[in-house]
């Protein structure tokens, strides 16, 4: 018997921007979020450059315009995410951090993709939806949040109803939170490390678990934990990922003793186990190899120990197990 096609979440949930955009506030924070790039704040850098000037002593690179590198279905993500269609991912050049094992370097180092519009945004978003993902999925989006809102409120207009993912690496400031509230349905941070010495030794950012610990605390409070609908599909909530990292570089047990304390159990997670050197990693002997089984399978038992029972099977594919 032919599987039933899932039908998306869009026809069943309301995604949280389209009542910013009815009562006029999603167009008020689109005017505010350019107003901050004047003096930027919209990273946990707080670079304070004019971003419509110049990007002259901007670590993100990017000025008034977005850089895109591709966007399309993109079936490798969480289970939650990507369903039959696929999650709609767009994938931003430059990024906000310098992390020396970047399995995406070219993109997020290099700035390969090309500038766009906040109409060639919006259109690349409503071009998904037409596809039939089942989300749209900002990936690396902690340096363009000001063009996101611009290009969501254009596409909003022109009907997009998906429910808005933010796929960041967890260094966010509060500010752009603040403007973001109501309008992300689904926040997916990247809890890279478990203290703040070891964020600056390989990703070059300062105070990063006291940013971290502090964004994904707002965005918990924002959405709380992640909701799936009928299908399995997340249409709102909390999904935090943790890449795993060679002789527990990452502060593993840090990091789930946290979210366990001060989140909650329920918080569903993504325990990454792909870990490869990549970029510079070479060039650190302490981040040169693969993670071992034992390795992952010690960061599972951490999980269990702490009681985040919900993780996404993604988790518990590949070579390690």
């Amino acid at each position: 018997m032919p599987m039933k096609p899932m039908k998306n979440v869009s026809e069943r949930f309301r995604a949280a921007y389209l009542g910013l955009l009815e009562n006029g506030e999603l167009e008020q924070r689109v005017r505010i979020a350019r107003q901050h790039l004047q003096s930027c704040d919209l990273c946990a850098r707080y670079c304070r450059v004019d971003r419509l000037r110049t990007t002259q002593g901007v670590v993100c690179r990017t000025g008034d315009r977005a850089v895109v590198y591709s966007y399309g279905p993109h079936r490798g993500e969480e289970d939650v995410l990507r369903g039959c269609n696929g999650s709609g991912t767009i994938f931003f050049s430059w990024c906000n951090m310098r992390c020396e094992f970047c399995q995406n370097w070219e993109i997020s180092q290099k700035g390969e993709g090309r500038e766009v519009e906040p109409e060639q945004l919006a259109a690349m978003m409503l071009d998904l939806q037409a596809r039939g993902c089942h989300n749209i999925n900002f990936v690396t989006p902690s340096h363009v949040v000001a063009q996101i809102l611009a290009a969501t409120l254009i596409a909003a207009r022109q009907g997009l109803k998906l429910p808005l993912v933010y796929n960041s690496g967890g260094y966010d400031s509060p500010e752009a939170l603040a403007l973001l509230d109501g309008v992300i349905d689904v926040y997916m941070p990247d809890m890279k490390y478990g203290d703040s010495v070891t964020a600056h030794r390989y990703s070059h950012v300062r105070n990063y678990w006291e940013f971290s610990r502090a964004a994904v605390k707002e965005m918990y409070r924002q959405v709380g934990d992640l909701r799936l609908d009928d299908n399995g599909l997340a249409y709102h909530g909390l999904l935090v990922r943790h890449l795993v990292l060679p002789a527990g570089l990452a502060g593993t047990e840090n990091v789930l003793e946290f979210i366990t304390r001060e989140i909650s159990t329920e918080t569903y997670l993504n325990l990454m186990g792909q870990y490869y050197p990549c970029y510079r990693a070479e060039e650190r002997p302490e981040l040169a190899r693969p993670i071992t089984a034992a390795e992952y399978r010690e960061a599972l038992d951490i999980a269990r120990r702490f009681g985040l029972a919900r993780q996404d099977r993604i988790s518990r594919r590949g070579r390690l197990l």
